[in-house]
């Protein structure tokens, strides 16, 4: 028997999907925002269900501090400090060799947004970061993809499915983000592995619903859950549509303007770090990198990115130019650290 028929044969026979659904199922392209917590069970699901592309998309590499929660992830990815889409991809094939995995170590931005996510079927929303969100919402409004926003903090979680000209988009609901160093984090207030999980498992169903196109069956509200609380609501948000919305009805797509877009460094929220995204396309020469900073500080390097400790700062660099400087939240310190060990 052919070895798809044994590993499916528990969706053929679950009638919503059966082998015809299978068969769809195989043809179809997902893209997934973001790899730690929630992008990592997400893959997870849409692999094994037999989505036939998956294209995973992070900037970051394996911390310890991502194995509690980050399923895909072991103690030898954290020790090679491994990108985050380079360990799971290699996991990824072994649980399903017939799935193409598409990895991406990239930081989505409306340079390359349009590149990532506008030739899928249905994108994911794996990320913690707001800015990003409101940059997947005007790719999927502007090319007609649904997407499916989730996201999950200490024991609390929030996912909702957006299919746009059917529900209000993502602007429609959150207007504007909150204002910087308002909103908890992972890395403040912590988070627990089941939310996750949970919240994963509504946005996996859905993608499934989707993709099946069984538009019947999907659940266009705005769930949240407080699972130490034992709290759960679901709001009916299909009358929430703002008929001044600047992106679903006014077609402004701000985040993918250029013009909006200057600013090289940015803060990561609750990581004390702050991130320096080259200003154009580039790709480094990392050996020829670590040549020069060796003289001046410790020096680690994988195929992937190169590690860099000077005083009490490190610095993460990366292939397509960018770099995490840790140590500092402040913008005008890595500037000038930048400015004194990379360049201008």
């Amino acid at each position: 028997m052919d070895i798809n028929e044994i590993r499916y044969s528990r969706q053929h026979l679950f009638q919503p999907i059966g082998k015809t659904g299978q068969v769809n199922l195989g043809n179809s392209r997902v893209a997934i925002v973001g790899m730690g917590a929630l992008g990592t069970a997400l893959a997870n699901h849409m692999v094994r269900s037999g989505i036939g592309f998956v294209r995973i998309i992070d900037r970051d590499f394996v911390e310890f501090s991502n194995l509690q929660r980050q399923m895909l992830y072991d103690e030898n990815d954290a020790k090679n400090s491994l990108p985050k889409v380079v360990a799971a991809k290699a996991k990824l094939q072994k649980i399903n060799s017939a799935i193409t995995v598409d990895a991406h170590i990239a930081d989505l931005t409306w340079k390359n947004a349009e590149e990532l996510l506008a030739d899928v079927d249905l994108i994911l929303d794996g990320t913690d970061n707001f800015e990003v969100r409101y940059l997947i919402n005007d790719i999927a409004v502007k090319h007609h993809v649904p997407w499916i926003y989730g996201g999950a903090v200490s024991a609390r979680g929030m996912t909702t499915t957006i299919i746009p000209d059917k529900t209000p988009c993502y602007r429609c609901l959150f207007p504007e983000p909150p204002a910087t160093g308002t909103t908890e984090t992972c890395d403040t207030i912590g988070v627990i592995g089941p939310i996750i999980h949970v919240v994963a498992a509504y946005q996996a169903t859905e993608a499934l619903k989707l993709l099946l196109g069984d538009e019947q069956h999907v659940d266009t509200s705005l769930k949240s859950f407080d699972l130490w609380q034992n709290d759960y609501s679901a709001i009916n948000v299909k009358n929430a549509k703002n008929k001044d919305c600047p992106t679903c009805v006014h077609h402004q797509y701000e985040s993918l303007d250029p013009k909006q877009k200057t600013e090289r460094f940015v803060s990561l929220c609750g990581r004390d770090t702050v991130q320096i995204s080259p200003a154009k396309k580039v790709h480094l020469d990392l050996d020829q990198l670590a040549e020069r900073l060796q003289s001046v500080g410790k020096v680690e390097q994988t195929p992937y990115l190169l590690r860099f400790f000077i005083d009490t700062y490190s610095f993460t660099i990366f292939l397509d130019g960018r770099v995490l400087i840790h140590g500092t939240g402040d913008k005008i310190t890595a500037k000038n650290l930048y400015a004194k060990y990379i360049g201008s």
